[in-house]
């Protein structure tokens, strides 16, 4: 199976951005699709997580709003699937208190998460700050290196010896804000406010999965330096030469 790739870059300047839902509740759907509609993005919706599938097989979308909870093929399985080929950033619904679907909603490459029920205007934030961070690159410079690292911030691509590392947008941006300052210590409530475009919260874990993600694909990629270390109660700093976590 084939899905079509979300590029890792600027999103493309469109009047009517594409969004995906797919969530098993029809109702819910139909008021997302009306209440998205005024600020000018296109919005599908569909019942199950084949059909979904199916839908970005034959369309390209800038961003999926996807249910953990769907009937048959659930959401973690979707998103695993989606993963395999595309980039696309994915925003999990989850049922209120249910860490655990959180948590693997993240380590599985999810961007962010909303617990159900959820105020319309929160997820629209959400939607807003993940496209956003996709086009603040042209501002933001060329490229840079640190360690075996090369990243190219306008095409938000990651290289280690010439060789690619595929990262989620949320993942390049962590590593992007880590690197601009390498060996500063980041505090969490900075990495939330620029990398999820809200703020930290006692008992998110959020961050703390997205830098794990990234220190797999890292370690993947045959990459030793730079590190990534905690500094327990404060945040994260990447380090040019490796050291002990």
């Amino acid at each position: 199976m084939h899905l079509r790739t979300w590029p890792i870059g600027p999103i493309p300047q469109m009047a009517d951005p594409k969004i995906l839902i797919v969530d098993d509740d029809q109702e819910l759907g139909a008021m997302l699709t009306e209440f998205l509609a005024p600020d000018h993005f296109d919005v599908s919706a569909r019942l199950s997580g084949e059909d979904g599938l199916l839908a970005l097989r034959e369309s390209s979308f800038d961003l999926l709003i996807l249910d953990i909870m769907l009937p048959g093929m659930s959401g973690l399985d979707v998103l695993k699937a989606v993963r395999r080929d595309s980039d696309i950033p994915v925003i999990m619904l989850t049922a209120r208190g249910d860490d655990i679907d959180r948590i693997l909603g993240l380590e599985f490459g999810a961007d962010d998460y909303l617990s159900k029920p959820f105020n319309p205007r929160e997820l629209l934030a959400r939607i807003k700050a993940i496209l956003r961070r996709t086009g603040l690159d042209e501002r933001r410079g060329g490229g840079m290196t640190v360690g075996m690292l090369e990243l190219d911030v306008p095409a938000r691509r990651v290289s280690a010896d010439g060789k690619p590392i595929r990262l989620t947008g949320t993942e390049f941006e962590l590593l992007r804000c880590l690197a601009e300052a390498p060996g500063t210590v980041v505090s969490k409530d900075r990495l939330s406010e620029e990398v999820l475009g809200r703020r930290h919260l006692p008992y998110d874990r959020s961050i703390d999965t997205h830098v794990s993600n990234v220190r797999g694909k890292l370690a993947a990629a045959g990459v030793d330096r730079p590190a990534i270390q905690s500094r327990r109660g404060i945040g994260y700093v990447l380090l040019p030469d490796s050291g002990d976590n």
